[in-house]
């Protein structure tokens, strides 16, 4: 990526749009394949793990690589992170779409996850270096806004995709916009990086890796194995070992990848805790919501993915005005006011039953997300102008990472309360069938969906009535956990976080202190 250096300020909106459009195929792959798993189900013969593995493989590689590319993006050049990560990207989606057996789509998600490590910091950091402090809080928002944006319109995509032609253009869709985002960016995108040229921290960059993927496979195959089952309980152990060997590590080396002393500052503290504790809520409503549009609503996979597809109008609204919040209310009130909107939908999705009307529930979708960028834009900009511009592939990494971890969390927190009511409520209706059937069916509703199309006469209608039901009540009290995180959240900022950036000396290492962004956010006093 080429650009001369007097022309890096002037074009900044340019290198925004291009940037964005890097950032739309991350948001849009991660929803655009929950649509297709049916599908994928039935054509590549895949289990109910491998299905599982095909999410979790690119999380999994994905949230433990963030650190390390966030600094080698600091290190070695922000634009060439991107322009890798979208080769890489690229490439696995084109594999993706052609892999002739899950075991294999399942190491091409795992690649696509090493690309979505090297774009995601890469995106927010540039963003940081060339808008000024005045302007960077709108830039954010429009990159927040984004960023929902992929996320609403991949089930559409996906729904429309899978109408028209095979499971692989889900992922082939991809290719293009990758295509695209190079050649705009060769000419648009500046080059950008940490002007002190520190060395890479290797040992710290290791131990994260370990820590933080550990922790999200224990996270991943905590409900299924059960949360004391030896690979879990050594997971856990293993992300605890590697995590405080990290800390150890930072503390004394003399250039730090994450330099510890980030978290002092109330701002980046406060919005990676608003961040996650929104992500922890959403990734497991949403997680839930799919499931009750296809199965209990009974609408296809096109069908479901337009009324998801309202997230995004709620998100792009929320992150695109909530610039002009903070510069009239502060960052504080702005992130708590999201938090409360959060909360609060979740309160009405605890009542949604087996005949919700749509406008109830799309109404609901739209308050949810426009909460949600309330929270994120202003949120990240918190942490992003917490910390030296020098620093901000880190700073982004670190916000992406806590989003990623909190949203697993969010899953496996909030499917494991629904899993159990939902067991709980189904044993009378299942009472009477075999015990490998009643299994079936009180373990998932597609499970019991299957078993009922088999069953002689009103038995059928009446056991998948039953797991309508159960679904619904059940979900309704595992949403009631998120409703509770969410308001906790509410409180902590309110208590915790300033409304300013804190002009505040920051030890870097062993090395000269450094400042902190001294100003305060745009617009606040």
């Amino acid at each position: 990526m080429r650009m001369p250096q007097e022309k890096k300020y002037q074009r900044r909106w340019w290198t925004l749009a291009v940037l964005s459009l890097s950032l739309v195929i991350i948001g849009l792959d991660n929803t655009i394949l929950n649509v297709a798993i049916p599908t994928l189900q039935q054509d590549l013969s895949a289990t109910a793990s491998q299905l599982q593995w095909m999410v979790a493989s690119y999380v999994l590689v994905f949230a433990g690589l963030l650190l390390t590319m966030g600094a080698v993006g600091d290190r070695f050049g922000r634009a060439k992170a991107l322009v890798i990560g979208l080769v890489i990207f690229g490439g696995g989606s084109a594999v993706a779409a052609f892999t002739d057996s899950a075991t294999q789509l399942i190491a091409a998600r795992a690649v696509m996850g090493i690309g979505g490590a090297l774009i995601m910091p890469a995106t927010l950091s540039i963003i940081t270096d060339v808008f000024p402090r005045e302007e960077r809080g709108r830039a954010i928002g429009i990159w927040a806004a984004v960023a929902g944006l992929g996320i609403g319109v991949g089930p559409v995509v996906g729904g429309a995709l899978l109408e028209n032609f095979w499971w692989g253009s889900v992922f082939l869709i991809n290719v293009p916009i990758v295509i695209g985002a190079l050649v705009l960016g060769y000419f648009l995108v500046p080059a950008s990086r940490d002007p002190s040229s520190t060395p890479l921290d290797i040992w710290g960059a290791a131990t994260s890796m370990v820590a933080v993927s550990a922790l999200v496979y224990g996270i991943i195959e905590g409900p299924d194995y059960g949360w004391t089952a030896t690979r879990v309980m050594i997971a856990f152990g293993l992300s605890l070992v590697f995590g405080l060997l990290f800390l150890f590590i930072e503390r004394r080396t003399e250039h730090p990848m994450l330099n510890l002393d980030y978290f002092k500052n109330r701002r980046f503290s406060g919005g990676a805790t608003a961040i996650s504790i929104a992500f922890f809520s959403l990734f497991g409503v949403i997680f839930l919501l799919t499931q009750y549009l296809q199965f209990v609503q009974g609408y296809s996979a096109l069908e479901a993915g337009l009324r998801t597809a309202p997230i995004a109008i709620g998100m792009v609204i929320g992150a695109a005005t909530s610039p002009r919040l903070v510069e009239r209310f502060g960052t504080t009130r702005v992130v708590t006011f999201g938090l409360l909107v959060l909360g609060g939908v979740l309160t009405i999705f605890t009542t949604f039953g087996v005949d919700t009307g749509y406008w109830v529930i799309g109404t609901a979708i739209i308050a949810l997300s426009y909460g949600m960028g309330n929270i994120m834009a202003p949120s990240t900009d918190a942490v992003m102008g917490a910390v030296p511009v020098s620093k901000a592939g880190v700073a982004s990494a670190t916000n992406d990472v806590t989003r990623q971890v909190a949203g697993a969390i969010g899953v496996a927190v909030v499917g494991s309360a629904f899993n159990s009511a939902y067991a709980t409520n189904m044993a009378t209706a299942v009472a009477q069938l075999p015990p490998d059937l009643a299994a079936g069916a009180s373990n998932s509703i597609g499970a019991a969906r299957q078993i009922a199309a088999n069953l002689p006469g009103n038995a059928g209608s009446a056991l998948f009535g039953a797991a309508q039901q159960a679904f619904v009540d059940a979900m309704g009290s595992a949403i009631l956990v998120a409703v509770g995180v969410a308001l906790l959240g509410a409180v902590l900022v309110t208590l915790f976080m300033p409304a300013e950036h804190e002009a505040e000396i920051i030890e870097h290492g062993s090395g000269s202190p450094i400042k902190a962004n001294p100003l305060p956010a745009s617009g606040e006093a």
